[in-house]
């Protein structure tokens, strides 16, 4: 399933499976027809209940819920689980104080990005990180391996690998988990690693759901009657968290999201009570406009908020890291060490392409374009390409990896698209773009900021 090379870089295949239902699925298909339900990430979701168009301004304007119980959830604990995670992650962890959660990276040492993260710290020794569902396998492969001493984590003889368990003295216990211990000065510390959504787990078992937007705090307001729950929910800043219960069911409930919301909350139940809080949370929000939303919107929220997806703006064809992604504020090369860090800063101080978010218009009869489709710059000049893009209103926008003078907000560019059909390639239109390639630009557009946020 993985293999290790002299570069460091981690080969993960998993093995293939047909996409099973999502936690809610029984749930989707009350509310919209199979038509809409497609494989994602290993699961059948909803694409959308009544139409991407509806839903979107929903959450701008009122809340959508979105499915999210595909996302992994994973529980790192143990004496030296702050230390272990702080070396996996680009991000600091000991510093993050309990109640609070920080995003980051997981890389390999040649520095290839496995993931994007969230760590949630719930105790001195106890964090849950969430992985996103197509890369859930690989990470909890990787870290297993990495606690069992077989992956490599370094390829510059750094000293912090003494910080790693040894193989000799791993072991695996349990479906889903992980513990690896080691002597350390005669005390005996410990990592484990358990997949929190896995059925034979005992207790603490999570799943997301995604309540986004301004009415989401009346919302989860109606499901309890005690106001102390509502005062420390509605007073919940960016990415902290609390754990109440709503209904009677225990919620890990953080002020975070995909949707470039301001107001929003994910909460991770018990996959047994997922069921009915989805339907709680719906019938409280009625009278207040709150829609069940599909992956179609929320893709088209993500990109008209500037955020990037793995494969797409991460990773992907084009290997981005990070720092192209726009997000190096979460990569601290001031550590001690994490695994990747030395190719992090090589591209620190060498990248020279970046993900811009461009504003195309989108009035009726204007074509909408699409990922490889060229972004030229005034003179014609091909300087990158369309990753991902979303209709909404009467504008688009286009996350694109361009160079990086092309990036700036306020930059006028143009997008070129690419052949649709062989008719079009007879007639002239080109098939792909190169970079430096001259092109004539069918739609005028302007670098806007890359993040948005939304009341």
């Amino acid at each position: 399933m993985q293999g290790r090379t002299s570069t460091g870089e981690f080969v993960f295949e998993p093995r293939a499976a047909e996409p099973g239902p999502s936690v809610l699925y029984e749930e989707h298909v009350k509310r919209t027809g199979k038509s809409h339900i497609a494989a994602f990430a290993g699961y059948l979701m909803p694409l959308w209940y009544s139409s991407i168009a509806e839903e979107h301004p929903a959450v701008r304007e009122r809340a959508g819920l979105f499915d999210c119980t595909h996302m992994g959830v994973l529980e790192v604990s143990g004496a030296e689980a702050a230390e272990f995670l702080n070396i996996v992650s680009t991000n600091e962890v000991p510093s993050l104080k309990p109640g609070r959660a920080r995003y980051g990276y997981i890389l390999d040492a040649a520095g290839n990005v496995l993931d994007d993260i969230i760590v949630y710290r719930r105790g001195e020794t106890h964090f849950m990180v969430v992985v996103n569902a197509a890369n859930e396998a690989k990470i909890r492969f990787y870290l297993h391996e990495l606690l069992e001493g077989r992956v490599a984590a370094d390829t510059e003889g750094a000293a912090w690998a003494t910080k790693l368990p040894e193989s000799k003295a791993s072991r695996l216990r349990g479906a889903g988990g992980t513990t690896a211990t080691r002597g350390q000065g005669g005390v005996e510390a410990e990592v484990a690693v358990w997949d929190m959504r896995d059925p034979n787990r005992a207790q603490d078992r999570r799943v997301d759901l995604a309540l986004q937007g301004p009415a989401s705090i009346d919302t989860l307001a109606k499901l309890t009657e005690d106001a102390a729950v509502v005062e420390r929910i509605a007073g919940l800043k960016g990415f902290a968290f609390v754990e109440e219960r709503l209904a009677g069911i225990d919620c890990l409930i953080c002020r975070t999201g995909y949707t470039g919301s301001t107001v929003g909350f994910e909460l991770f139940v018990d996959p047994k009570e997922a069921p009915r809080l989805w339907n709680l949370i719906l019938e409280a929000g009625a009278p207040l406009g709150v829609l069940p939303c599909g992956l179609g919107a929320r893709d088209s929220l993500r990109i008209e908020a500037g955020l990037p997806l793995y494969g797409h703006e991460l990773d992907g064809k084009f290997h981005i890291s990070p720092f192209e992604a726009g997000y190096g504020w979460a990569v601290k090369l001031e550590k001690e060490f994490f695994i990747g860090q030395a190719a992090m800063q090589r591209v620190a101080g060498t990248y020279d392409m970046e993900v811009a978010r461009i504003e195309l218009p989108a009035t009726r009869g204007i074509r909408p374009v699409r990922p490889d489709d060229a972004i030229l710059d005034t003179h014609g000049t091909c300087v990158g390409w369309v990753l991902s893009a979303a209709k909404v209103d009467d504008k688009q926008y286009a996350l694109a990896y361009v160079a990086r003078p092309a990036a700036q907000e306020g930059t006028a560019v143009g997008a070129y698209y690419l052949a649709r059909s062989q008719s079009q390639v007879e007639q002239g239109r080109a098939q792909t773009a190169e970079k430096g390639q001259k092109l004539t630009a069918d739609l005028a557009g302007e670098v806007v900021s890359r993040s948005a946020k939304f009341a």
